[in-house]
């Protein structure tokens, strides 16, 4: 794996390639937030708040309607008893985060264009490809989720295919807000999340849950009596909170804060705000998760007929919109759920839902926008204006779910977001196994690489994806009915090619910790990487010019403090 290939990608780790230099068009805005200059490094609640913005975008994907889904489903099957997995996929989820912000402010530049200048021309288009699937199945779920809340907020006036034409327009209208400048935006996207606290908050203090079982089920990791049904919703929970192009994007959001790179106390005090404000969005995602997840436990747990749901409607002002025709256990989804609470608590409370719902499906339809701009730019070195990168995703979505809209109806088109949480989770290799790599390496990061205990950490996440990723694919199988046996060798050469490009990104992966002899003379010219992933301290130390010298912005100074984790 030498420095050598047909491309003139050159590693620039505290900048920017040269080909992006000669043209560079900011695609987070033009704006840049000063940060308060002191020598003071102890915790400001200014600086703080002028680092505040980036960590709450990227909450967002933790509360869109796909979560909001496998909340549902989680609270109706097990009750409280899956809390605890929730609460380990949004610390792990914050472990990723943080990665991909230190690597964004470390280098100045985000995830996609590092692989960009570092994977091959073959690997870095496939890892496109998958980064573009990952949020067009997130795009399809944010178009679900606000035609279900226009249904619900119209009493069923807007059909479920009006409602998914309203989501092309809104969209946007939402990107207007650009030109009102960043921190309007940034404020934007905060009323959207305090929008669904207090919607969701709202459900949970009517539902009134027991706090006991609450707590038992958030902090005891045990599911008494749970069999593969609840296995496999624990499964798509992991899929479900962690979304593979959020990290992509929180690594080039961090880049809207103007920090001196060539300091690396503000570097290495860039990483601590940056973490502190993700750890702080990710609590409030996590409660509002948490609120949607027991209002179902306290009502649905128990296996909801929906017979005696719409006997108990019949007296509420929402039993005009409920399905009569339907008998037997109440479907669990966006939809039945607002009505359920209409039911209970009176169309307000269903109303109070739906508004909730179109905050999620609204403010994370933005971010995956973005998150769209990033990747296509990074990967493809391509520049298109927000419209039109909204209008081939939102296309390319529509599409399937419109169909689905007018020929199946409420009940397919909610369980297409089971699909597409498995979708999420079969994507999320080829962002983490980037992210890892590439902050794992001495040659991009210098001091500021990951530690001994993150390295583990990253490597058990790798395993555990891997397998669930094996799990679901098995259980999908299993679960489907397959009518046509051409079926069984597409799949099976699918399958092949998938594991295949994984285990591709887990060897550069293993070169980046440390194992150089894994960079084996014989691996085809167009597999090699362009650049080096790992040296060791002393020969980089040995180079004149090396990043790790004394008084370097990345110097070996901060490698105490920086390497342990």
């Amino acid at each position: 794996m030498e420095d050598q290939n047909d491309d003139d990608r050159t590693v620039q780790p505290s900048g920017e390639s040269p080909s992006r230099q000669a043209a560079k068009v900011d695609t987070y805005m033009d704006e840049r937030i000063q940060i308060p200059d002191d020598e003071k490094y102890t915790f400001s609640l200014r600086k703080l708040w002028a680092f505040t913005g980036p960590g709450f975008l990227m909450s967002i994907a933790y509360l869109d309607p796909g979560n909001i889904q496998s909340d549902l489903s989680s609270g109706a099957l097990a009750q409280y008893k899956l809390l605890w997995v929730l609460l380990l996929s949004t610390i792990l989820g914050l472990v990723l985060q943080r990665l991909a912000a230190r690597l964004g402010t470390v280098t100045g530049m985000h995830l996609a264009e590092i692989c960009y200048q570092h994977y091959p021309k073959i690997p870095n288009f496939l890892l496109w490809v998958m980064l573009e699937i990952a949020i067009i199945g997130s795009d399809m779920q944010e178009v679900i989720g606000t035609a279900i809340a226009f249904y619900l907020l119209s009493n069923g006036a807007i059909p479920l295919w009006g409602g998914v034409l309203i989501t092309i327009v809104d969209t946007f209208t939402f990107l207007l807000l650009d030109k009102y400048g960043l921190r309007k935006l940034e404020l934007f996207f905060g009323i959207l999340i305090t929008t669904m606290a207090i919607t969701f908050g709202y459900e949970y203090i009517r539902t009134a849950p027991d706090q006991v079982l609450l707590l038992k089920g958030m902090f005891v990791p045990y599911c008494e009596g749970c069999g593969s049904a609840e296995l496999t919703q624990a499964v798509g929970i992991v899929g479900a909170v962690i979304m593979p192009h959020n990290i992509y994007l929180h690594s080039a959001l961090v880049k809207s804060r103007d920090v001196d790179r060539n300091n690396v106390n503000k570097v290495r005090e860039a990483n601590k705000y940056f973490f502190i404000e993700a750890a702080i969005a990710l609590f409030i995602s996590f409660l509002i998760n948490v609120f949607v997840v027991a209002v179902f436990a306290d009502g649905f747990y128990s296996g909801y007929n929906q017979t005696s749901l719409y006997d108990q409607c019949n007296n509420s002002d929402a039993a005009f919109i409920l399905n009569t025709t339907v008998s037997g256990v109440a479907d669990v989804d966006l939809y039945s759920g607002g009505v359920f609470l209409g039911c209970l608590f009176g169309g307000a409370a269903m109303y109070i839902w739906a508004i909730g719902i179109l905050a999620a499906g609204q403010s994370s339809t933005m971010t995956g926008t973005y998150a769209g701009q990033f990747v296509m730019e990074g990967f493809l070195n391509l520049k298109w204006a927000r419209w039109q990168r909204v209008l081939l995703t939102r296309s390319i979505a529509i599409c399937p779910t419109i169909l689905m809209a007018v020929f199946q109806g409420m009940s397919q088109i909610t369980k297409m977001n089971e699909l597409l949480n498995v979708v999420m989770s079969l994507m999320l290799p080829f962002a983490l196994l980037p992210v890892l790599s590439f902050t794992s390496s001495p040659m991009i990061m210098k001091s500021f690489k990951n530690g001994i205990i993150t390295k583990v950490i990253g490597s058990l996440l790798t395993v555990a994806v891997l397998a669930i990723n094996l799990f679901l694919v098995l259980q999908y199988i299993q679960d489907t009915t397959i009518s046509h046996s051409i079926v069984y060798p597409l799949s099976a050469i699918g399958l092949i090619l998938y594991f295949t490009f994984v285990l591709y990104l887990t060897w550069c992966y293993l070169i980046a910790l440390g194992f150089p002899k894994l960079q084996l003379p014989c691996v085809p010219q167009f597999l090699r990487l362009n650049h080096r992933l790992w040296e060791s301290d002393e020969n980089l130390l040995a180079s004149e010019n090396s990043p790790l010298r004394v008084n370097s912005p990345l110097s070996s100074n901060g490698s105490e403090a920086d390497n342990r984790y």
